[in-house]
């Protein structure tokens, strides 16, 4: 016999079986679409970074490990490679820098017209990147030229250059790029975490003395520490995939393959030289590249998390 107190237990218990199969409804089509075109190609480029394979041809080749041992012998890839470390560390180093200074700026001191500076830092964000390689691409241009016609103007014709066609400054030429395109989301991103900070702290450091740089490192960087760390292990994924477009838009990984990144050697590989198979043997390497220096920077920025 059904006591009266049971008959709310079993409606409660209805409804979070009715929720749980609702949320499932509304999930499923998210996931199936994610297993298709995330889980499944990722898969896929494990299983052909064991296959010679050109791409056209029916027939893929088991090969096992070769494609992997060729890379060590491949001084392109190599260079290819070192290019993307460089690029990872001194554009992170320099927009990380850059957002915090002006950030700290932007929120501290007394700025006329601040949303006007926000907003001009900001538009290339939301710029597409191929538009911000023309853009660049045009600055960049030898005869006619932003950075030349400047340099001309100025009577200093000596430092005039192929800034795109020099193999030892066309990588710092892209960084430039980079940096630019980056730099007012991150601006804005720490001014939204540095104005939630009680203005308190910083009225009784001024008392006790405190300059601004002090108040900085001791009151400002460590209350949005959390927000920092997560933002770096974000930029350094996304720098991966930005600098691929920059120098597929810019430079081709020319001159003579100077700014060549480890996507752009990828890219190449698999679908201009039809070698498929070892194209994706470089996808491996860039997915553990990736997954080996978001965990190192985890581990390297881990801190407990202060409160106010």
């Amino acid at each position: 016999m059904t006591t009266p107190a049971a008959a709310p237990k079993r409606a409660a218990a209805r409804g979070r079986k009715g929720h749980g199969k609702f949320v499932a409804a509304c999930l499923l089509p998210a996931l199936a679409l994610f297993a298709l075109f995330m889980i499944w190609p990722t898969i896929n480029v494990f299983r052909m970074s064991f296959y010679q394979w050109s791409g056209f041809s029916p027939e893929a080749r088991f090969v096992g490990l070769d494609n992997f041992t060729k890379l060590l012998d491949d001084d392109q890839f190599i260079r290819a490679f070192q290019n993307t470390v460089a690029l990872l560390v001194v554009v992170t180093v320099v927009t990380m820098g850059m957002g915090l200074f002006l950030a700290a700026v932007m929120t501290r001191e007394k700025l006329r017209g601040r949303n006007l500076y926000r907003f001009v830092l900001y538009i290339p964000n939301v710029l597409s990147v191929v538009v911000i390689a023309a853009i660049f691409s045009a600055i960049y241009d030898q005869q006619n030229g932003l950075l030349n016609g400047t340099l001309r103007l100025l009577s200093a014709d000596g430092l005039q250059q192929v800034w795109l066609g020099n193999q030892k400054i066309v990588l710092w030429s892209v960084a430039i790029a980079m940096v630019w395109q980056s730099l007012g989301y991150y601006m804005v991103l720490y001014m939204s975490s540095m104005s939630s900070i009680p203005e308190e702290l910083y009225e009784a450091s001024s008392l006790d003395g405190a300059t601004g740089s002090r108040q900085f490192f001791t009151i400002t960087l460590p209350l949005i520490w959390q927000n920092l760390r997560t933002s770096l292990t974000f930029f350094i994924m996304s720098a991966v995939n930005l600098s691929f477009v920059l120098v597929r838009a810019m430079t081709g990984g020319g001159p003579d393959g100077s700014s060549e990144v480890l996507l752009s050697y990828m890219y190449k590989q698999a679908y201009t030289n039809s070698s498929y198979g070892y194209g994706m043997a470089i996808g491996v390497v860039i997915f553990a590249f990736s997954f080996l220096v978001s965990l190192l920077v985890s581990r390297a920025t881990k801190r407990e998390p202060l409160q106010f």
